[in-house]
């Protein structure tokens, strides 16, 4: 990741240049200036959005919404492959080679994703634990730290952002792995700048040189917490202005349609309007246009004052900072209309259809308003604060550094932004001053709006659970009885295969119940799809039909009687047992399995692993079967194959050759909706069964929590505050509540009595 990103970072910086190139060899002509100007963005742009689109489309936008989701146990298919790699790294270097307002933390955490999984796709030739479920999401884990790490060498901000961002319950065994990768990364990124002699030394990005006697004074700080309080309000305006735009352009029919043909027509139209107002000689000089995302931020961590008095002649600038100057505006109309110009142009510029993070245009425009609030402190106090008879001069760089960590954090709704901050400088001489901010911008931003990952994942409508956040207390009233799905699908030990094909035909859901019987209702396990439709397409295959024909319809019969099918036997299970074993209770089929290997001599290895083979894996009906000669002439006419299958439709279900997972996750009907939702988010559920002193009552997948959580009323769908509650909320004594399941447990296990197995002392006695 950290090649990848020096080379990333290369050929936009030699882009950018090649921009710069051709504006300023045309001096001579305004008009000519304006079309290069305008042109080579809507070019760079266009061919991203193309290239983006016909490649991999997964690829577009910021890519940290996808990862919480993937990370959360949702398989998002073509997300994590070469192709999207390959679209997203020459997506992203077109599109911030263009000078637009875009930013690449958010698709480094992707592209490290990216990385993470195709290593592991390698190594998994030469061992079989990367083919694990969960070592992956490790590795996963540990990219999205190397993502932010090698983006701003940062690594133990990156680490920290990853955590706040990615993960919801974060497993500790991945933290030192995380900082091990982010660590190697930001050094060899930041010893390729050095090997290319962009920098004598390893060094921060924006290396300020704030004066560490006196960083600031103690009377600054309400200063300060206004930069927090008003960033906090600015970036839930940024969020709710990128999520409007979004609405706006999918609401609008005639318009949706309209772009939808032209794809390439919107990035170019916003490009073409943002590059027209950021022309230097035009509008652009109002807002230093001809600066670069970087350029802008190393003038605005300037160490030195801008204005005194508010004057323009008193500048104390040099390099970059004299795009600042103008002569007929001070200092504060400049950054002014900097801040609103940059505002909405990069919460329209992050809905193109193209790979582009917000954080830096966030970070930059964050750092914008921290100077202004700077450089007023310094025009209203020129000589200071006076402490003790001293004189120390205010620094309205610092006061950049903490209007670009608390807007940032205020957007993404995290604190380790102060941490990448501090990384970033390479001071931490306005630690107090940056956690301040950046804790009052969260405290502000997330009572009024979601982060804007959450934001972009509430307008994709990902698979994603929400989380419960302020203003939620009706909630802990909402238990898993009024929303789980009730009328759920299901298959019995006595279901005909008839039976399946309506069930598999109606049902679309990736697991279905097993229950003992339609009328008690025990969850036995739960059984895939796929496996179902193995199992009823083996029952009606062809191989099947020609070997039971070329047997005379009694090979069934023999495999039938050889076989034991798949039961818990109960009083009323119409299951008949020999006559040696009639006075003994029948053992669960999963234990009678195990005792029949133990039988097996010790020394046949290869038996034991057929054994167990067959008890852990599904046969797989694709294989020939024994003795059956492929080159069978069919001699059944239609009819008959027809009548054929229609009598195998008739046949009660084999669960021998079937995977069935005899533990799924459950819940109680009593189940709170807050510790739901905890399950669900720990365990990376996407469904739970819910049940009652054994008997399947329900289930409650994803959708119904986040109904429940959002506070959305359907008809079928989960109610702020359920008709129950009233109920549960009179006053009723424990013990007889107590009392009252007990005797229904004691009357439900009457009628549905479970076998036992025999004990040493039943034998004897018998």
């Amino acid at each position: 990741m950290a090649l990848v990103s020096w080379a990333m970072d290369y050929a936009i910086a030699v882009c950018l240049q090649a921009h710069k190139w051709m504006y300023g060899g045309l001096e001579s002509n305004v008009f000519l200036q304006y079309l290069a100007w305008v042109t080579y963005p809507v070019v760079l742009i266009t061919f991203s959005a193309g290239f983006t689109q016909i490649l991999a489309p997964q690829a577009v936008g910021s890519g940290i919404p996808e990862m919480k989701t993937i990370l959360r146990g949702v398989v998002l298919k073509e997300y994590l492959t070469l192709k999207t790699f390959i679209a997203k790294v020459i997506g992203l270097t077109c599109a911030l080679g263009s000078g637009m307002p875009l930013g690449k933390e958010g698709p480094f955490v992707h592209i490290a994703s990216l990385c993470a999984a195709l290593l592991s796709k390698i190594m998994s030739l030469f061992g079989g634990i990367y083919e694990n479920e969960s070592r992956n999401i490790e590795m996963l884990a540990a990219a999205c730290a190397v993502g932010v790490g090698c983006c701003f060498a940062a690594p133990i901000g990156g680490v920290l952002f990853s955590i706040e961002v990615t993960s919801t319950f974060f497993a500790v065994r991945n933290y030192w792995r995380g900082f091990f990768a982010a660590t190697f990364s930001a050094f060899i990124f930041r010893v390729l700048a050095v090997w290319n002699k962009d920098e004598e030394t390893i060094t921060a990005l924006f290396k300020t040189r704030f004066r560490l006697d006196f960083p600031f004074d103690l009377q600054e700080l309400p200063a300060f917490a206004v930069i927090g309080i008003a960033s906090g309000f600015g970036g839930a305006l940024f969020v709710y202005l990128n999520r409007k735009i979004v609405e706006f352009m999918r609401k609008q029919k005639t318009i949706n349609k309209f772009l939808m043909k032209k794809r390439l027509l919107f990035p170019a139209l916003v490009t073409l309007l943002v590059a027209t107002l950021t022309f230097p000689p035009g509008f652009g000089q109002f807002m230093a246009g001809q600066l670069t995302q970087k350029e802008t931020l190393v003038t605005l961590f300037d160490n030195c004052t801008w204005a005194q008095q508010g004057i323009s002649e008193d500048f104390m600038f040099k390099d970059f900072s004299s795009a600042w100057k103008h002569p007929k505006t001070n200092v504060f109309v400049t950054l002014v209309i900097f801040i609103v110009m940059k505002f909405w142009m990069s919460a329209l510029a992050t809905t193109i259809p193209v790979p582009c993070g917000a954080f830096m245009p966030v970070f930059v425009i964050g750092a914008a308003f921290g100077r202004l609030v700077g450089e007023s402190m310094a025009a209203w106090f020129p000589d200071g604060i006076h402490t003790d008879g001293s004189t120390y001069r205010i620094v309205p760089g610092g006061y950049a550094v903490v209007g670009a960590a608390a807007l940032s954090g205020a957007v993404t709704h995290t604190v380790s932004t102060a941490v990448i901050v501090f990384e970033l400088t390479g001071q931490i001489s306005h630690i107090l001053p940056v956690m301040i901010a950046v804790i009052l911008a969260n405290a502000v931003a997330q009572s009024l709006q979601p982060s804007l990952y959450d934001s972009i994942i509430r307008i994709k409508k990902l698979p994603y659970l929400p989380e419960l956040g302020w203003g939620h207390q009706e909630k802990y009233n909402v238990r898993v009885e009024d929303i789980m799905l009730r009328n759920i699908p299901f298959v019995t030990l006595n279901s005909k295969y008839r039976d399946l094909q309506d069930l598999l035909s109606n049902c679309r859901m990736k697991d279905l119940a097993l229950v003992e019987t339609a009328e008690s209702m025990i969850l036995l396990g739960s059984i895939e799809r796929s496996q179902l439709v193995s199992l009823l397409r083996f029952q009606l295959s062809t191989k099947r039909r020609l070997q039971q024909l070329r047997d005379g319809g009694n090979g069934l019969k023999k495999e039938s009687e050889s076989t034991v099918r798949f039961q818990i036997a109960t009083e009323q299970t119409t299951f008949s047992p020999s006559r040696g074993e009639s006075c003994k209770p029948l053992k669960p089929a999963l234990k009678r399995t195990t005792s029949s290997l133990s039988e097996q001599p010790a020394d046949d290895a290869e038996n034991s692993v057929a054994a167990l083979k067959s008890i852990f894996c599904a046969k797989d009906f694709s294989e020939p079967l024994e003795g059956e000669d492929m080159e069978e002439i069919d001699t059944m006419t239609q009819s008959q194959v027809l009548e054929w299958e229609e009598l195998q439709l008739d046949e009660p279900i084999n669960f021998n050759n079937c995977q069935i997972d005899p533990a799924p996750f459950q819940l109680v009907e009593r189940t709170s909706l807050h510790k739901a939702h905890n399950v669900f988010s720990l365990l990376g559920m996407d469904h739970a069964y819910v049940t009652s002193i054994g008997r399947l009552i329900g289930m409650v997948t994803l959708r119904e929590l986040r109904k429940a959580i959002e506070g959305s009323v359907t008809a079928k769908g989960a109610k702020v505050r359920p008709p129950l509650a009233s109920f549960r909320d009179s006053v009723t004594s424990s013990s007889e509540t107590e009392t009252t399941n007990i005797t229904k447990l004691w009357e439900r296990s009457r009628r549905h009595l479970l076998p036992r197995e025999s004990s040493p002392s039943d034998s004897d006695d018998k």
